[in-house]
């Protein structure tokens, strides 16, 4: 048997443990993103289409990104985070993601945040754009929304 010293130790770090796996659930915050084409003129019509999603996690300041697309003209170039001043306004791309480079497939990345860009998650103001051979300005973009 053991000594009851040694089992209350051990009850407590069992409830440590489970306490801090369970605040580190607690802290995951979902987001997603729904692929559309991006705002176009005429001209751009036949060349800007598909469709796709995004599923996006916040842990901390990590934000891991996993999505998919279809049903583009050309096959994706690039595939990029951006930030902008308000959500559904253009703004700068800060950090690259990994794309098929195909007409359909796979987003994919991950990365640290700052405190700001943490903020701007948080208000709808990060957005995911994929780029193509046919629209090399953009063609699909989604805004990370909870």
């Amino acid at each position: 048997m053991l000594p009851k010293r040694f089992v209350a130790a051990i009850v407590v770090i069992a409830g440590l443990v489970f306490l801090s796996l369970s605040t580190a659930a607690q802290t995951e915050e979902k987001f997603r993103a729904r692929l559309s084409p991006v705002p176009i003129d005429a001209t751009m019509r036949t060349n800007v289409t598909g469709k796709g999603s995004i599923a996006a996690v916040l842990a901390g300041r990590k934000l891991s990104i996993t999505g998919t697309f279809e049903g583009l003209q050309g096959a994706a170039t690039a595939a990029r985070l951006h930030q902008a001043l308000a959500t559904g306004v253009r703004g700068s791309a800060f950090h690259d993601l990994t794309v098929s480079r195909a007409t359909a497939g796979t987003i994919a990345g991950s990365l640290e945040l700052t405190p700001e860009q943490v903020e701007s998650l948080k208000k709808g103001k990060l957005y995911v754009q994929i780029h193509s051979e046919k629209a090399p300005d953009g063609n699909l973009w989604g805004w990370l929304l909870r």
